[in-house]
């Protein structure tokens, strides 16, 4: 399931690289662990350079108070949950409602979690995990029509990755 966004909602600078924000999508469990542990829901936003490059910013989820944007667009969730649809229009959403709740972040370069699974990818995990209901995360589930109770890749090697912990005095270049 994912938010796509026309002409870009906005830009994130990374080492000086400017990425427009193109969509947003869902996976469920999370792709990512913190500390080994493994969330019941994970939100990528997908941002490309003008050259092509892709940084994603992804977001944990654990089980508890509902997510704002989530509830905003549970009724176009629902609509496309109860019938054929792929693909539904939405209006105008603000990618401002995505939360981060945290300017610590993890960052390292990766590859996308779906074919063709393109490398050198720059990733940056928020630290801080968001809550989401059960409801939520079975509403996305269920409007993806595949019947699957999971749509996240299994937990990969780090692969001698570096990965880094970033605090907001450590960069001027936070998500």
């Amino acid at each position: 399931m994912q938010l796509q966004w026309h002409g870009g909602a906005g830009t994130l600078l990374i080492n000086g690289t400017e990425y427009v924000l193109k969509q947003c999508h869902w996976h469920s469990p999370s792709e990512h662990t913190i500390n080994g542990e493994r969330f019941a829901l994970e939100a990528h936003m997908v941002h490309e350079s003008q050259d092509g490059k892709i940084a994603v910013v992804g977001i944990m989820y654990k089980i508890g108070r509902p997510d704002s944007l989530l509830a905003s667009i549970a009724d176009h969730l629902r609509q496309i949950a109860g019938s054929d649809e792929r693909e539904t229009v939405v209006g105008v959403i603000d990618p401002r409602g995505i939360k981060l709740g945290s300017r610590k972040y993890y960052r390292y370069i990766g590859s996308l979690t779906t074919p063709p699974c393109t490398e050198n990818v720059i990733w940056t995990i928020v630290r801080k995990v968001r809550t989401v209901t059960r409801e939520q995360v079975k509403l996305l589930r269920v409007a993806v029509h595949d019947d699957s109770g999971t749509n996240a890749r299994p937990q990969q090697p780090i692969n001698l990755r570096t990965i880094k912990l970033y605090r907001p005095d450590d960069h001027n270049q936070n998500p």
